[in-house]
């Protein structure tokens, strides 16, 4: 099984990297009413952190997002999403070979996702760092670009010039 096809299937629902249940049946090659039944049979093995159902509003954004292509694809159901714990628990509930295989590489999948954005966190701490530094040392040059590009406005007075004043100092 292809990473990058498991690694499509992969959203963040309610702050969690989620697979949802019609894209699990997919990989597993099997319909997915049978795989929510398999579920519902062993539900005390789904607490909320592995698995939740969605919402309507959930339903309608993943709809928006062409996440899937309808509604009507889910048949009148919510959809089940299962967290990475979720499809390993899922591996005891399927026994097939095929669930084996999907399983490994949904796990895989999860755990490259977590690598990436563990890498990705350090990056912007870096880049962070780095322009925070750039900008104490280049406070004074950026003040002066500020300045040549926008110059105060200087006006001279308005009004006349007295000459009374310079004609006394003239005749003293």
């Amino acid at each position: 099984m292809e990473l990058q096809v498991v690694h499509n299937r992969i959203f963040e629902i309610r702050g969690s990297r989620v697979i949802l249940d019609i894209h699990l049946a997919e990989l597993y090659d099997t319909q997915t009413r049978v795989l929510k039944q398999a579920v519902r049979r062993n539900l005390n093995r789904f607490p909320p952190d592995f698995m939740f159902m969605l919402t309507l509003q959930e339903v309608e954004v993943i709809v928006a997002q062409k996440v899937i292509s309808n509604k009507q694809m889910l048949g009148g159901a919510f959809p089940f999403a299962f967290t990475e714990q979720g499809v390993a628990m899922l591996s005891s509930v399927l026994q097939s070979e095929k669930a084996i295989q999907v399983n490994i590489a949904v796990m895989r999948a999860f755990v490259l996702l977590r690598e990436a954005a563990f890498h990705y966190k350090g990056l912007r701490e870096r880049i962070d760092q780095l322009e925070a530094n750039y900008d104490e040392k280049f406070a004074d040059i950026y003040q002066v670009l500020d300045y040549l590009l926008n110059p105060p406005v200087t006006r001279r007075p308005i009004g006349f010039k007295s000459y009374d004043t310079d004609l006394n100092d003239k005749s003293e």
